[in-house]
């Protein structure tokens, strides 16, 4: 079947301004969104040489996405040890992040950009066998191109919003002709499965691979290093969190009783000078971990705030956590974070009103009470306040999003039936 107007035009348009991809890509490395030392690999030159026999390739954009795909990695490296794991993304974050989590012997490159021509490259030289691509990465020249090549295609843990799929409702065309070239969707939830069949895709099951994995990794040391320097005080953990929310999360806190420490991990951590000048404006007494790691001695007793600026010790900082107060849901657009890394290491969560990103998991986990829902800072206020006064229900909220995380298990059996069949052959 010919592909529609829609997706040639888009191919020609992306093939013409594809010789302006190398200083457009220059000007993100001046802005650090990009690796200077690794910009080959957006012009599809990998920087790695391909092993001998057949491989499989996964994909996620982003931190979230690309972290999500390492369960499904640890399977295929379990049940298929003969397979080469190759896994693209596309930030700087995500690949620092991978390179500290995947698994030694699992490549990790930066996905090409999508011009035909550094796509091409890409395929020519990884030749995958499979793709798994992670949530809604729809980019038509690298589907396609996979697709031509004989590459077979999955979308795992796929999400479709509203918003997007109006957008994608305005091309029909080319949203069928782009979803029928992964063989098997499996979708996170009911809403995206229904929106993903109404455009034409072929939707077999479910999995939300962020609901799954196992705990983040720690080091101990820095557990009992950390603990020490706080002493008994109550530690409530904003994470993820964007601007805007940094300033409202604190005022809450402040007002809390037992004099709690809060410990701040921005969503992107280069944010934490910014967020240091504004807090310490503000008038709370911060301490970055990029620069004073430990916080030490006497200085922490009127410590207000601990801006954790790195990146990778999440698993460091729900194991320090009474609660966690999850960000991206007190702005508006972000729709919130996952808050199953918290629940898995038995921390449980408080979520601002905007969590459309994870809608599912979130009202199951206030219903099954190891999460709570506050509209905005004076009901975070309110919520932590009695939290703070009745020391066991902390505890008994992180018990509850324990045991939830423990039941969501069960539901990767099930995808990994319909992902095993399409491995390439030994």
């Amino acid at each position: 079947m010919s592909e529609p107007i829609s997706l040639r035009l888009y191919a020609l348009a992306t093939g013409l301004a594809e010789p302006l991809a190398p200083l457009l890509l220059s000007s993100r490395v001046r802005r650090g969104k990009e690796d200077a030392a690794r910009l080959s690999e957006r012009l599809g030159r990998s920087s790695r040489p391909r092993p001998d026999g057949p491989l499989v390739w996964l994909h996620g954009a982003s931190v979230g996405e690309s972290v999500s795909l390492l369960p499904l990695i640890a399977r295929i490296r379990t049940e298929r040890p003969d397979l080469t794991v190759l896994v693209t993304s596309g930030t700087r974050t995500s690949a620092d992040l991978l390179a500290k989590r995947l698994p030694a012997g699992v490549i990790h490159q930066y996905a090409p950009v999508d011009a035909p021509a550094a796509v091409a490259r890409f395929l020519e030289h990884w030749r995958p066998g499979l793709g798994l691509f992670a949530e809604s990465e729809l980019w038509p020249n690298l589907i396609l191109g996979a697709r031509r090549r004989g590459v077979r295609l999955a979308l795992v843990s796929a999400r479709m919003t509203e918003a997007s799929a109006r957008g994608w409702a305005r091309r029909p065309a080319a949203a069928k002709a782009m979803l029928r070239g992964f063989e098997t969707i499996l979708a996170q939830d009911d809403a995206s499965a229904a929106r993903l069949e109404a455009l034409g895709g072929h939707v077999t099951g479910r999995l939300n691979l962020k609901r799954l994995g196992a705990p983040l990794d720690v080091d101990e040391a820095q557990v009992t290093v950390l603990k020490t320097a706080f002493g008994d005080r109550p530690i409530i953990l904003a994470a993820s969190t964007h601007p805007g929310e940094e300033a409202l999360i604190a005022a809450a806190v402040r007002g809390a009783p037992g004099h709690p420490l809060l410990i701040i991990a921005p969503r992107h951590p280069e944010r934490g000078e910014a967020i240091a000048s504004e807090l310490g404006a503000a008038g709370f007494k911060v301490a970055r971990r990029n620069q004073i790691l430990p916080p030490g001695g006497e200085d922490q007793e009127d410590l207000d705030i601990y801006l954790a600026d790195t990146l990778g010790e999440m698993g460091l900082l729900y194991r320090l956590a009474g609660v966690a107060i999850m960000g991206g849901s007190f702005v508006p657009g972000v729709g919130g974070h996952n808050p199953l890394e918290a629940a898995q290491l038995g921390v449980g969560v408080i979520t601002g009103p905007d969590r459309f990103n994870h809608a599912d998991p979130y009202t199951e986990m206030i219903a099954a009470g190891a999460a709570l829902s506050v509209d905005n800072a004076r009901g975070l206020e309110r919520e932590l306040t009695a939290l703070l006064a009745a020391p066991d229900r902390p505890r008994q909220l992180g018990e509850q999003a324990r045991a939830y995380a423990a039941a969501q298990a069960g539901a990767f059996e099930d995808g990994w039936r319909v992902i095993a069949p399409l491995l390439p052959a030994p």
